[in-house]
Order: structure tokens, then C-alpha cells, then sequence
């Protein structure tokens, strides 16, 4: 028996077989889970190539979380196909490059006002999608790297996964009357294609793993596809609002 046999799961933010939402999908499949993957602009095409080396066949929805139409264009197929959906992840990131490098003051409020809508604001609108097709209650969980320092380069892309923090929080009150709960896992340094976007990258893959008491492999995905699997299942019935580290313990021992 899997920890999310019967659940129905949208999962976004697959593009290739690197992605940590690929590693939750696979094992999400793995554990019993009815799943479909979501992709939106020059992406969609890989988030289709990639959703065939799942296990089983998916299906694949665009899905651009600044347009209103999309979200409730799934949502409407979703309730015809499913008839409820128990669980989103929310695996969504871009930031302009010039919100990312040496120079925090660069961007504009236009180049930030992208980077707030599609990192942290797209967490609430996946909710105002979904959450209707949650009956039976419901998990959300969005992938997160730990804000409360600054990093180097991460600039507004941190500033964004603050606000995303904040949200998650606002969310698990927001929801929890109806049963839904909203948690982050905030995972350590993984070499994604998102990563390689990140000017000193690097600088991470250098000190985590040394730094990190538990050891950290930015090659493996594994410990945070069974992180976000365990919290989209039953197994976390009561923790709602929370940030759980998946990190090898770097937060723990300071930069």
C-alpha cells in the first residue's frame, strides 16, 4: 500500500528529469498517486517530453500562473476528469537575470513586480484554483529555499521566496477551517536547470555539503521528493503553516 494511494495530484514546475518536481511525480506514482503535471510557454514542450519518462502516461496541462484563464481552464478539466483534487505542488520559479547577480539594486519595480507574481504570488492562485476541488480537505506544498539571510546572487529571487514564506503562512490560516493544509519544504542546493540560472550557483555547491552535518549530494533529489510525498499524504494530518528544512541540517549551523 502507497502513502498516496487513491490521491489525485497537480504537480507544476516539471521541465526536465532533473527538476525536484520530477522526483516528487516519480515517486508521487510510486506510491499510488493519480497524477497530472502542468507547463506553461516555451517550457510546455518540455515539461510534455520529460512527463514520458514517468511510469505511467500523464497528462500534461498548460498552465502560465499569471494568466486567470489557464487556472480556471484546468480546474474546470480537472473536475470533469477527477472530480476533486487532494493535493498541488507548487514548484514554480523565474526571475528576470538582472534580479539575480551582484547588483540588488539594478531592477526595476517592473522586473521585480515578475519575480513576486511568478515565484510567490502564483502560490495563492494555485490555491484559488484547486482548493475548490479539495472536498475531502487537501495539501498544499511549495518547494522553497530558506530566506532569512541573504544569500549572495539569490538577491530578488530571495526577496520573492520571503514573500512566499509569508504567504504559506497566511495560506494554512486561511484554509485550514476547510481541511487544506499548506507547508514548504526548503531544500538545499540541487543542480536543476533553475539552478544553473542562478549566477554563483556555485558559491552553494562549494560550502553546503561540507558545511551541511548530515553531508548534502546537489546531484539527488531523493530526500526532498520523500519530504514533499509525505507531506502531500495523510501522514501529516495536524502541521500546517510550517517550512520544513531538507537541507542536511545546513540551516541549523549557520552560514
Amino acid at each position: 500500500m502507497g502513502l498516496l494511494d487513491g490521491k489525485n495530484i497537480v504537480i507544476t514546475g516539471v521541465l526536465t528529469d532533473a527538476s525536484l518536481a520530477f522526483g516528487v511525480a516519480d515517486l508521487a506514482q510510486r506510491e499510488g498517486a493519480q497524477i497530472v503535471l502542468t507547463g506553461a510557454g516555451r517550457g510546455l514542450s518540455l515539461t510534455q517530453r520529460t512527463a514520458r519518462k514517468l511510469s505511467s502516461t500523464v497528462e500534461v496541462y498548460e498552465l502560465d500562473v499569471t494568466q486567470p484563464d489557464h487556472l480556471l481552464a484546468v480546474r474546470a478539466a480537472l473536475a470533469e476528469s477527477w472530480g476533486r483534487v487532494d493535493g498541488v505542488l507548487h514548484a514554480i520559479g523565474f526571475a528576470p537575470e538582472i534580479c539575480l547577480g551582484d547588483d540588488f539594486m539594478a531592477p526595476t519595480w517592473e522586473d521585480v513586480a515578475i519575480t513576486m507574481h511568478i515565484n510567490a504570488f502564483s502560490f495563492k492562485a494555485l490555491a484559488d484554483a484547486f482548493a475548490p476541488l479539495m472536498s475531502n480537505g487537501g495539501s498544499l506544498v511549495g518547494l522553497d529555499f530558506d530566506n532569512t539571510v541573504a544569500w549572495p546572487a539569490y538577491n530578488w529571487m530571495g526577496v520573492a521566496k520571503s514573500a512566499l514564506e509569508s504567504i504559506n503562512r497566511y495560506l494554512a490560516k486561511e484554509l485550514g477551517p476547510k481541511a487544506i493544509r499548506s507547508n514548504l519544504v526548503a531544500a538545499g542546493p540541487v543542480r536543476t536547470m533553475a539552478a544553473k540560472s542562478i549566477p554563483g550557483f556555485k558559491l552553494f555547491e562549494d560550502v553546503w555539503d561540507s558545511r551541511a552535518p548530515l553531508g548534502w549530494d546537489i546531484n539527488d533529489s531523493s530526500a526532498v521528493a520523500k519530504a514533499c510525498v509525505a507531506l502531500l499524504s495523510d501522514w501529516f494530518p495536524a502541521t500546517t503553516g510550517e517550512m520544513i528544512h531538507v537541507d542536511g541540517g545546513f540551516h541549523a549551523t549557520g552560514v
